[in-house]
């Protein structure tokens, strides 16, 4: 009887062969010749179940086959898988010390088992078959970094450590900005020249300039609720207990009611204005009269009427953004 193999352990490999799979089955222990598609593969008969096999190079899909006296047996499909690719590290230098997130990219990283900094294994996440995000061990000097996956061992691109200082973040101008973002953040701190990314929390913000070694201006990112603000440098990235790095998103001041919603031209009148998302009121509108406030909640501010005539609109501004409005009338 013929021998039967059911499984191969690892069904795939790199093209340039030379990985060991495990053909199991049974009727092996007499087996002759082990066939990757045409090609040959040498072997050893471990026993009547199992055989170990060094796969020959190859390319695709190929069926694999044992033969013994009693004939051939059935196949089995082994993948070859062409090796991973890298063409870029972002950024392509860092501190000594490490823990700087760098992203490769290239292409067929889906299967990613190691991203290697010279000798040191890094901690990473594939982002998908063309992006891996990986965090820089600790070293020196210029190291070739390489992805490992089930087709084999990248080419190498080349990362430098640097001894240059992390960035320090003091404070921010402003702290506030919509939920919408789009608005230029100031940030200002240390040893900011070389900038490379700027996050509001995991979102990177956009349009970075450098304006020098102590400030940078930035595009917020859209986002929510209060967040953390870090910048990367080849010295790293920015510790968030260091300075004042917290940023808020406001949303939008949205107004329902005005009492009263009438008064004299010649204004004096507290008038209470009912909302959401008031408590950071920075300016209130009659028309285009900035009146006197004083925002006492996220939902009520109280404001005095300026001098005015006939019917205007009522708007409040934060750094959300502007309000609806309401009408307001002079009698």
């Amino acid at each position: 009887m013929p021998p039967v193999i059911s499984t191969l352990n690892p069904a795939q490999g790199p093209a340039v062969g030379g990985n060991q799979v495990i053909i199991s089955g049974v009727g092996l222990l007499g087996a002759t010749a082990v066939r990757f598609g045409t090609n040959s593969a040498i072997y050893a008969v471990v026993s009547n179940s199992s055989i170990r096999a060094t796969a020959p190079p190859g390319a695709g899909q190929t069926s694999v086959r044992v033969t013994s006296p009693a004939g051939t047996s059935n196949g089995l499909t082994y993948t070859y898988t062409a090796a991973p690719v890298l063409n870029s590290l972002v950024p392509g230098q860092g501190p000594t010390s490490g823990g700087n997130q760098v992203v490769l990219t290239g292409t067929g990283f889906t299967s990613a088992s190691a991203v290697h900094f010279g000798a040191a294994s890094a901690v990473f996440i594939v982002n998908n078959d063309t992006q891996i995000t990986a965090t820089a061990p600790a070293g020196t000097g210029s190291v070739p970094v390489t992805v490992t996956t089930s087709g084999g061992t990248s080419n190498s691109v080349t990362y430098n450590y640097t001894t240059t200082p992390a960035p320090t973040l003091t404070d921010l101008d402003p702290h506030f900005g919509p939920i919408s973002g789009g608005n230029t953040v100031t940030i200002n701190g240390t040893n900011l020249t070389g900038t490379t990314a700027v996050h509001f929390d995991a979102q990177p913000a956009s349009n970075i300039v450098v304006v020098g070694d102590n400030q940078i201006m930035v595009t917020a990112p859209a986002s929510t609720s209060t967040v953390m603000v870090t910048v990367t440098t080849p010295g790293g990235t920015s510790d968030p207990s260091i300075g004042n790095p917290y940023y808020t998103y406001v949303p939008q001041p949205a107004l329902t009611s005005l009492t009263p919603d009438t008064g004299p031209t010649t204004g004096g009148t507290n008038v209470t204005i009912n909302g959401t998302s008031l408590t950071y009121t920075d300016q209130v509108f009659f028309g285009t009269t900035p009146a006197n406030f004083a925002a006492i909640s996220d939902t009520i501010v109280l404001a005095t009427s300026p001098p005015g005539a006939g019917s205007v609109p009522v708007t409040i501004h934060s750094p959300g953004g502007t309000s609806n409005s309401l009408t307001y009338t002079y009698e």
